[in-house]
């Protein structure tokens, strides 16, 4: 004898769970990362709040970008902008500014042109509006040498203003489309011969005598070496910067509101406040490393020393560019890149049949170039045209690198630099809690940061 399918012989599985619990998982966060800049770099304890980092004296000698305005196609440069170029440093004639900025003439020039020829007489003063080039000279074995690379806001051909030019050490080839202003040497002898107060300052900078300096341009220590007998040994000293930096600590902060029924009745078996408590911190640790980035204060990205920021040599990032990123500075501990661009970086090692290394960091295994670890972060920002930034830093007060800073120590301490303070309870019975995250970032010498810019992640 068959029984019906429709007959009910056990217990139903619906109604059995109405007896039973549920596993249930901690809650979940989709916008929680790795964070390996909070994690890599060395926290400093302030205990007063600010921290002033003081450097011995450097010189400045001039070497600022530029900056331009456009009128439709038209470019030109902003006259008190010329004061950058090192003979014009200090010179405070507007009219003659003007008069100068006027004589630029803007030129245009298609990806691989050549703007100036090595050995030829130097006479063009060129300021890049736009695009990048590259400089290139002749090595000792015929072989083509990569000088370097310029941008917005550089430029090159300052001997012109001089008396005694010369010749152009280097060639310069249109690495992208290029809008320059230049300067022909006839327009500049006609503007030096009409203005009295511009030959008189170009003068008196060529005569000034040229305090001595290292070469990273910090006052130079006399010293005196290798000798015999008992000559008369140099006095000196150390001379500091007048002005030092000083870094404010920055804070992050919300204020956290919890229903006390919630904590009330329903604690058991996740406790509520608990959990409120590490998803809110965990978003503040994200802006946290988002603000040491970007912040335009003491940002990384915004506190590289323009001496210290190179360009991609055609785009994407190349085992070349890194090479020039990391001989910058001794000691790197990481690079900090987006995935996006370490992807890019992968994709040009493999069509060049080269295979990154990797590294173990905290348990963990990143890939790593000529042994330094290549950490991602997504809070470096990818532009509209698809360029990021790879940094590269050493760390530590040892070394006179990038630091973080934090508070020594806060009232109501949760973790180190975060606090938790309790605000009391309103008439709706709704608890209140601020949470602060107080933090900064310090730079210690400029070489300590560089930063790869014009990165191409979607060749």
């Amino acid at each position: 004898m068959t029984v019906a399918s429709s007959v009910q012989l056990s217990l139903s599985v619906t109604a059995a769970r109405t007896l039973t619990t549920t596993t249930k998982t901690l809650p979940q966060m989709r916008g929680i990362t790795t964070r390996w800049l909070l994690s890599q770099l060395p926290w400093v304890d302030v205990p007063a709040g600010s921290y002033r980092v003081n450097r011995r004296l450097t010189y400045t000698l001039g070497d600022g970008k530029l900056s331009f305005y456009t009128t439709g196609t038209r470019v030109q440069v902003i006259p008190a902008e010329l004061t950058e170029l090192a003979l014009l440093r200090g010179f405070s004639d507007e009219p003659a500014l003007a008069a100068l900025a006027e004589a630029f003439e803007q030129r245009e020039y298609e990806p691989g042109d050549t703007l100036v020829t090595a050995g030829t007489p130097l006479d063009t003063l060129f300021l890049l509006a736009h695009g990048k080039i590259t400089r290139h000279s002749t090595g000792p074995y015929g072989d083509d040498l990569h000088l370097g690379t310029a941008t917005d806001g550089d430029h090159f051909g300052e001997q012109l203003l001089g008396p005694d030019p010369g010749q152009w050490s280097f060639t310069a080839r249109a690495a992208t489309r290029v809008i320059a202003l230049a300067l022909p040497a006839a327009a500049y002898a006609r503007l030096n011969g009409r203005s009295e107060t511009l030959r008189t300052h170009v003068a008196d900078t060529l005569a000034q005598p040229r305090k001595p300096q290292n070469a990273k341009g910090e006052a130079a220590i006399d010293l005196a070496a290798g000798h015999d007998g008992e000559p008369l040994l140099p006095g000196t000293y150390v001379d500091y910067d007048p002005s030092p930096r000083e870094y404010d600590l920055a804070v992050a902060q919300t204020v956290l509101h919890v229903h006390n029924r919630v904590t009330d009745l329903y604690n058991h078996p996740i406790n509520q406040l608990e959990q409120q408590l590490r998803l809110t911190i965990e978003a503040l640790r994200e802006r946290q490393e988002h603000e040491l980035i970007n912040n335009t204060d003491f940002g990384l990205l915004h506190n590289t020393d323009l001496n210290q920021r190179l360009t991609t040599r055609t785009g994407p990032p190349t085992p070349l560019d890194l090479d020039d990123l990391l001989c910058r500075r001794r000691k790197t501990r990481f690079f900090l890149a987006h995935p996006h661009a370490i992807a890019a970086f992968g994709r040009q090692c493999t069509t060049r049949r080269i295979y990154p290394d990797t590294a173990v960091l905290d348990g963990k295994r990143v890939i790593a170039w000529r042994g330094v670890p290549i950490l991602p972060c997504d809070k470096i920002p990818i532009t509209t045209t698809g360029t990021t930034t790879i940094l590269a830093m050493r760390t530590g007060e040892d070394d006179a690198g990038v630091i973080g800073l934090r508070p020594k120590t806060l009232p109501d301490q949760y973790q180190p630099g975060l606090n938790i303070r309790h605000m009391g309870t309103n008439e709706r019975a709704i608890t209140s809690y601020l949470i602060s995250a107080y933090h900064s970032a310090a730079v210690l010498v400029p070489d300590a940061l560089g930063a790869l810019d014009d990165v191409q992640v979607g060749r």
